[in-house]
């Protein structure tokens, strides 16, 4: 990963090998944000997407087996309950024959690189778990 700060956002660009949703993680963990939303584009080896089913209250995963283009990636950057950096992110990614599949971004194996702009506000926002839904929802 290689960061850049730029009139008060970061560039990040992620490398080959390297899981997305953890490594995002891990730079929201190093530089202590509490909240932030970021969007990206590149490309995958493979990827996790999920499809939150509201009657079972979770997440149906969709495995994507192949090289694909990350056409966006838009997501936000909230603290969980414990204090600990949540990535929540969706994605829409194209293959080879240009067919798209999308939904939450569970991982993503980057394959040769992902760039990410992340704008980093001043005030935390905090998730909390929601008894209707089963989900973890901005409590604000």
């Amino acid at each position: 990963m290689r960061v850049r700060h730029v009139d008060g956002q970061f560039l990040i660009r992620l490398e080959a090998e390297e899981e997305a949703i953890a490594t995002l993680r891990a730079w929201a963990t190093e530089q202590r944000v509490g909240f932030a939303v970021f969007w990206a584009i590149g490309a995958m080896r493979r990827a996790t997407l999920g499809y939150f089913d509201t009657t079972a209250a979770l997440y149906r995963q969709i495995p994507v087996e192949e090289q694909v283009e990350v056409l966006s990636i838009t997501g936000n950057v909230a603290l969980g309950e414990d204090g600990a950096p949540i990535v929540h992110a969706h994605a829409i990614l194209g293959r080879a024959d240009g067919s798209l599949v999308g939904g939450h971004l569970i991982e993503g194996w980057v394959f040769p690189m992902l760039e990410v702009v992340v704008r980093v506000f001043p005030e935390p926002v905090y998730r909390r778990a929601d008894p209707t839904t089963g989900l973890t929802l901005w409590d604000l």
